[in-house]
C-alpha cells in the first residue's frame, strides 16, 4: 500500500473535509437529497439477482433522473479517480481544445507520489485536447495538475470543484485535491458521482473524451506514443467484455480506496447511469457489477416506480433538500424536472459510430509511473 499525503494547501482553504475520517464515513443523518429512501441502508428498489459485493451502488435513468435502485446511495467513500468527472465538469469549458501550453516544472510539482501518469514532461508543449486525453484515457494526475495550474492553481480549482458540487447538491462530496488521489477527508458517494456523470455528459467534449478508446500522445522530438482508455467496459480488455452501447464514463482505483466506476450506456433510445464503489471481490468486479446493474435497468420497465431522483442543480431551479423534502420521494424525475420524457438525445450516438469512431483506439500503452508507485487508475 502506498502512503497518502494530504495537500499542504488544504489548511489554507480551511476546508471542513480535513477532519472527516478517511476511507469511509456514514451518510449525514439528515441527508434526503433525491428522496428519503436513498438515505436508508439496505437495497432500495430491488436490483439485479444475486448479491453485489460493492459497498455502495446506484442505477438511474439519465434523461428522467429517476433512480431505479440503490444501495447506500449516500454512503461517503473515497472516490479515487472518478472524482475527475467533477474536475472535468468544472474546468473543461474554460480552454479551447486547440490552445497550447508549454509545461513547466512548477506545473508538475504537486503531483502526488504514486499517482497514475500519462507521461507529461516539463519543456514540452501540449494542446489542451491532448491534456484532456491524458486525463480521461490514462487518468493522468500529471495532466490534471497542468490543467489545474492553467486554471489558476490547485487551491482555486479545488474551491471551484467544491462550489460546483454544492450547486449540484452533491452533499456527500468533500474535495481536497483535483485528481481524486487518496487524501484524508476526500469523499464522495454513489449518488454524487452519478450526479457528476450526468452533469458532465451534457457537454459534447466531455462525452467525446470519455468515449475515446485511444489516442497518440506527445513524447517529444516529434514522436508520439499510443495511450488507451483504462475503462475496460469500453475497450473490452483483460477478461472484461465490452458493454453494448457504452458511452463512458470514468473508472478509478487506488490501493487504499479500491475500485470505483461510473458508467453510462444507451440502448433503444434509453440511457442509463450506474455507479459502483468499492466491490469486495476481484479487480474486474467493478465492471461486472456495473454491467449487471445496467442490464437489470434496461430490462426494467421505464414506467416502474423509482426509489428517488437525481436532483437538478440549484442554479437551474433545483430545490434544496432541506426545504423540499418531497423531491424524489417516490416522485417521477420527469415531473420533478418538468420534462416530457421524450426520446433520448443519446439515440443519435447509438449506432452512429461515425462521430465517435474517429476517436477509436489502439494497443495498450505502458503506464508511466514513478518508481515504486502503487497501481492507480
Amino acid at each position: 500500500m502506498h502512503e497518502t499525503s494530504p495537500l499542504t494547501r488544504r489548511a489554507a482553504l480551511g476546508m471542513a473535509a480535513a477532519v472527516i475520517p478517511f476511507a469511509a464515513a456514514p451518510a449525514h443523518a439528515a441527508t434526503a437529497v433525491g428522496g428519503a429512501r436513498l438515505a436508508r441502508d439496505g437495497v432500495q428498489g430491488g436490483g439485479p439477482p444475486g448479491k453485489l459485493s460493492a459497498a455502495a451502488w446506484l442505477v438511474a435513468d439519465h434523461d428522467s433522473g429517476e433512480v431505479l435502485a440503490a444501495y447506500r446511495a449516500h454512503h461517503a467513500l473515497a472516490p479515487a479517480s472518478t472524482l475527475k468527472m467533477l474536475f472535468a465538469a468544472t474546468v473543461l469549458t474554460k480552454f479551447a481544445a486547440t490552445e497550447r501550453h508549454t509545461v513547466t516544472d512548477a506545473d508538475l510539482a504537486d503531483v502526488p507520489a504514486g499517482s497514475s501518469l500519462v507521461g507529461v514532461k516539463a519543456g514540452l508543449t501540449y494542446t489542451v485536447e491532448q491534456l484532456w486525453q491524458g486525463v480521461f484515457l490514462r487518468s493522468g494526475n500529471d495532466a490534471v495538475h497542468v490543467l489545474a495550474r492553467m486554471n489558476g492553481g490547485i487551491e482555486r480549482t479545488v474551491a471551484e470543484m467544491q462550489a460546483l458540487a454544492d450547486d449540484l447538491q452533491a452533499r456527500d462530496t468533500r474535495v481536497v485535491s483535483p485528481d481524486g488521489f487518496d487524501h484524508p477527508g476526500q469523499l464522495s458517494s454513489a449518488y454524487d458521482l452519478t450526479l457528476f456523470a450526468r452533469h458532465g455528459l451534457r457537454d459534447a467534449h466531455f462525452r467525446a473524451y470519455c468515449a475515446t478508446r485511444g489516442a497518440d500522445f506527445p513524447a517529444g522530438g516529434g514522436r508520439t506514443f499510443r495511450i488507451q482508455n483504462t475503462d475496460r467496459l469500453l475497450t473490452g480488455e483483460l477478461g472484461v467484455a465490452p458493454y453494448q452501447g457504452l458511452i463512458g464514463v470514468k473508472n478509478g482505483y487506488t490501493s487504499d480506496a479500491g475500485n470505483t466506476f461510473t458508467g453510462a450506456a444507451t440502448r433503444d433510445g434509453r440511457t442509463l447511469l450506474a455507479t459502483v464503489m468499492h466491490p469486495r471481490s476481484g479487480y474486474n468486479a467493478v465492471y461486472e457489477e456495473t454491467a449487471a446493474l445496467l442490464d437489470w435497468g434496461f430490462g426494467r420497465s421505464s414506467a416502474a416506480n423509482p426509489v428517488g431522483v437525481l436532483v437538478p442543480p440549484l442554479s437551474e431551479g433545483g430545490v434544496k433538500a432541506e426545504t423540499g423534502a418531497a423531491v424524489g420521494e417516490g416522485a417521477p424525475g420527469r415531473a420533478a424536472r418538468g420534462e416530457s420524457g421524450g426520446r433520448s438525445p443519446w439515440g443519435v450516438l447509438e449506432g452512429a459510430g461515425g462521430a465517435i469512431a474517429v476517436l477509436a483506439g489502439g494497443a495498450w500503452a505502458l503506464r508511466r509511473r514513478r518508481p515504486g508507485a502503487a497501481a492507480r487508475d
